[in-house]
């Protein structure tokens, strides 16, 4: 049999601290909280197998992305405090804008903030993780789908034929809302996970508010409906978008948190881990004759927990040698501080900061993969809980290999995630490439093909732990 505990704690930055989610923003610092960031986790055992070694942690932490040093960090963390091994770990992200962004910017003031607000995840994680041990309680789990339509394809084409981040009705998107319901044996809810596919970019360059985007009200809508703890893990959301974004009106962000929590709510009130088959009891006179039934167990839930670590090999495009790009990204932060230096308006450090953001990209993708044209192996994470399979992969995958690995996968139930474990750039779809836009630019360092070449590794990985 299975065991779990959940818990969360908080880690909402300081009002002051840098907001620099957007870069057409005019506003620098956050000036106030809408909701509190969390680190969400839940920890599961097979139930009397209390070595560390063998438990298997899943974190929700509402922030946009984390590379490696802040990923290993916490891993750290976690080990040191609990036991549980760093493979055994995933450390999922929201990938809202709405707080703290890792990285260059044009903003200066309360970015000393940023720093060390990434470094108070490791601990905090760890408490979280401490505390879900100590509620660990014998389990049943199962998975259920909905359907929301909070979100749309984001990739549509302008009239001059040019790729932009808005809404297009007719391209791919992906409205299936997958959640996974964990009792105790007495059928209370210990926890829900709620896996969906959605930029949370509903608060945009106007927001001046810390947020977890709609993430938030799901978590709170699940809650206050179902009870136990919930754990948003986000989707393959590369080219998903929501239906109303950019704004800066915080009761856009919760209305539409509270449709998917709603749906979500529902799925969860549906599910029932106990296997049960219907027996009719009598036959009840009472005015029309009233059949009663029971509804009793037939067997047991799937208790299987596992964890596989596999990996895909991807093309990396050709880059320029690291060192070309470190002198020009140089040049361009060199230009950037004179523009500060000389007191230039906003709009002028706001020019003079674009291009170096998008150079701190290539160069970040120079220092991870080299001059590219060849293959890196990118992690593939694969927990199997029950029935149901919780795929993970560090990059912002397109929609579509979401879903065709759901669609192809072994297990009765798959809940497919991007931005986890790390974060390695944009994986589009091999079609997006000569369309242009965002998401296939210095964003991504993959070769086209490479989104195709995941699906398989990723299907191999389930299939393996299915085995």
């Amino acid at each position: 049999m299975l065991a779990a505990g959940a818990a969360r704690v908080d880690i909402t930055p300081p009002i002051g601290i840098a907001h620099a989610g957007w870069g057409a923003q005019t506003h620098e610092d956050a000036e106030g909280i809408d909701m509190p960031l969390t680190i969400t986790t839940l920890v599961i055992e097979s139930d009397g197998n209390t070595d560390p070694t063998a438990r298997i942690a899943i974190l929700d932490i509402d922030t946009c992305m984390l590379v490696e040093t802040y990923d290993t960090a916490i891993r750290e963390a976690v080990t040191e405090a609990t036991g549980i091994s760093a493979s055994n770990q995933r450390v999922s992200y929201t990938h809202t804008h709405s707080g703290p962004i890792e990285g260059l910017s044009w903003i200066v003031k309360g970015a000393e903030m940023v720093e060390p607000w990434l470094r108070s995840m490791g601990p905090a994680s760890a408490s979280a993780v401490e505390e879900a041990i100590t509620k660990i309680v014998p389990v049943r789990s199962d998975t259920g789908t909905g359907h929301c339509e909070i979100n749309i394809n984001r990739r549509p084409v302008s009239h001059d034929g040019t790729v932009f981040t808005g809404r297009n009705p007719g391209g791919f998107v992906d409205h299936e809302v997958l959640v996974t319901a964990i009792d105790d044996l007495d059928g209370n809810p210990v926890a829900t996970l709620v896996n969906y596919a959605c930029h949370p970019t509903i608060m945009g360059p106007g927001n001046k508010l810390i947020t977890p985007d709609y993430p938030g009200p799901v978590r709170e809508t699940v809650e206050s409906i179902v009870g136990g703890t919930c754990l948003f893990l986000q989707g393959a959301a590369g080219n998903q978008g929501p239906i109303d974004g950019f704004t800066g009106d915080t009761k856009v962000y919760r209305n539409l948190g509270k449709q998917l929590g709603l749906e979500a709510a529902r799925v969860r009130l549906t599910i029932d881990p106990v296997p049960r088959e219907e027996k009719l009891e009598e036959i009840l006179p009472s005015g029309a004759e009233l059949g009663i039934y029971s509804f009793k167990q037939a067997g047991e839930s799937d208790d299987t927990l596992g964890v596989i670590d596999s990996s895909a090999s991807l093309p990396i495009k050709e880059m320029p040698p690291e060192s070309e790009v470190q002198a020009r990204f140089d040049r361009i932060s060199a230009n950037l501080e004179d523009v500060r230096h000389r007191g230039g308006s906003v709009e002028e450090i706001k020019q003079a900061a674009f291009p170096a953001k998008r150079e701190t990209l290539l160069l970040r993708h120079t220092q991870t993969f080299g001059r590219g044209g060849n293959k890196r192996d990118i992690p593939i994470q694969v927990i199997r809980v029950g029935n149901t399979a919780l795929v993970a992969i560090p990059v912002e995958p397109f929609a579509e290999i979401g879903t065709a690995v759901k669609e192809r996968s072994p297990a009765d139930w798959t809940l497919f995630s991007g931005y986890s474990n790390g974060y390695y750039g944009y994986l589009p779809m091999a079609y997006a490439y000569p369309e242009g836009g965002y998401e296939v630019g210095p964003t991504a360092p993959f070769e086209a093909g490479a989104a195709e070449q995941m699906i398989e590794d990723c299907l191999e990985a389930i299939q393996k732990l299915w085995n």
